[in-house]
């Protein structure tokens, strides 16, 4: 039946980090002890005095559409939480309020993108990226780095990938799936030579910006030059616990503001109501009320860096944000482990899931093939045993 269906569905595959969750439910549902560290959520619940705003919001009959782009209050919120922790100058028509940091970034590409048109994509990146921008009839244009260098591109680098075709450049930091933060002199480097490519937009995806551990996140939209042609994306799931809740935003030109308000206007509209008055509450709020849960991903990263390690063929470097570490695995490649023979980084991802029942996603996905990304937004608990068994498995 697949020929039945659209170029633009067949176009592209399926999330690699939901195909790998999706499987390990396969395991467990036939009563196999899956450790799921391949999905990007937090294991934490949502803080309380989060909650607690959702509840007030049903009591007090918030039920309505909402504003396609967002309740006044929200963009008010998130205009002073721009100021208070970007250093960005947003007004309320610049905001656009999704279902999502997903939709805002497919709604900027939609509206930005033409078939024909080039976006570079600085590698390692996540996964939704190069498929938005097929959905988009673009191309994208993968630029490499490795372990060697943190994951971190540098600006000959980008200049070498430029093209007339180039319309959009997608940063992401701190970064999924390394866990690599750009520093601010880092990004004015590569800013100086996107200075001299005028009709190229900035995409800057910084959804994990809270979750890092003492190199401070800079927004790309802070460079002065660079403010009327970047846009912000961030949005509440990760550094408040609020993955399902479905709320991500970003801060715009105007005119690019008010074409992803039409564009969303036909897609979902406004975004859920309750889950909007609760995200008014958080952003108004100081990120030191989540900075629990930040500590402890600095613990948990410390103990999964340890632990692997110790593990002769991962070669790790230590990631500054996020709660992922991202090992280069590639020593492993055509050994044979389990009388599996090992070709890539997605043989090694099956491998684990099947030998040691431990779910983590290949890097393959993320435009690295050496590597393989692994969350530890899990216990202490689950961290240990899962890399136990991973170690009892290559061995």
């Amino acid at each position: 039946m697949k020929d039945l269906l659209s170029n633009r569905i067949n176009s592209i595959p399926a999330s690699a980090t939901l195909a790998m969750a999706a499987k390990a439910r396969e395991l467990r549902a036939e009563g196999k002890d899956i450790i799921g560290l391949s999905l990007g959520e937090p294991d934490f619940n949502t803080p309380d005095f989060i909650k607690d705003a959702a509840i007030n919001a049903i009591n007090e009959n918030y039920n309505s559409y909402t504003p396609v782009d967002g309740y006044g209050e929200l963009k008010e919120a998130i205009c002073l939480k721009f100021k208070r922790d970007n250093n960005l100058t947003y007004a309320p028509n610049q905001i656009v309020v999704s279902t999502g940091a997903k939709q805002s970034i497919a709604n900027v590409a939609q509206v930005l993108l033409n078939p024909g048109d080039e976006v570079l994509l600085p590698a390692p990146y996540w996964v939704s990226y190069s498929a938005i921008t097929i959905l988009c009839e673009a191309s994208f244009k993968e630029i490499p780095s490795n372990i060697e260098n943190d994951f971190k591109i540098t600006p000959e680098q980008l200049e070498a990938a430029i093209t007339p075709k180039t319309k959009m450049v997608f940063f992401n930091s701190p970064n999924n799936p390394s866990g690599t933060i750009y520093t601010e002199a880092e990004y004015r480097a590569l800013a100086q030579v996107l200075e001299k490519h005028p009709n190229i937009y900035i995409l800057s995806d910084e959804i994990y910006e809270h979750i890092n551990y003492g190199t401070p996140n800079f927004s790309f939209a802070a460079i002065p030059s660079m403010y009327d042609r970047t846009i912000t994306v961030n949005g509440v799931a990760k550094a408040f616990a609020m993955t399902g809740w479905r709320i991500g935003y970003i801060g715009a030109p105007e005119w690019i503001a008010k074409a992803c308000t039409k564009m969303q206007g036909q897609i979902t509209s406004g975004t859920n109501c309750i889950a909007q008055r609760a995200t008014i509450t958080a952003l108004n709020e100081s990120p030191d009320r989540i900075k629990y849960m930040v500590d402890e991903f600095k613990v948990r990263r410390d103990l999964i860096l340890d632990l692997l390690n110790n593990i002769d063929g991962f070669k790790t470097n230590v990631p500054d944000g996020a709660f992922y570490v991202f090992p280069d695995v590639s020593a492993f490649f055509g050994k044979t482990l389990g009388g599996k023979v090992i070709n890539n980084a997605s043989d090694f991802a099956l491998y684990l899931l099947e030998a040691a029942n431990v779910a983590t996603v290949t890097g393959e996905a993320f435009g690295n093939p050496d590597c393989i990304r692994i969350s530890y937004a899990a216990s202490q608990e689950q961290i240990i045993e899962a890399i136990k068994r991973i170690k009892e498995a290559v061995s």
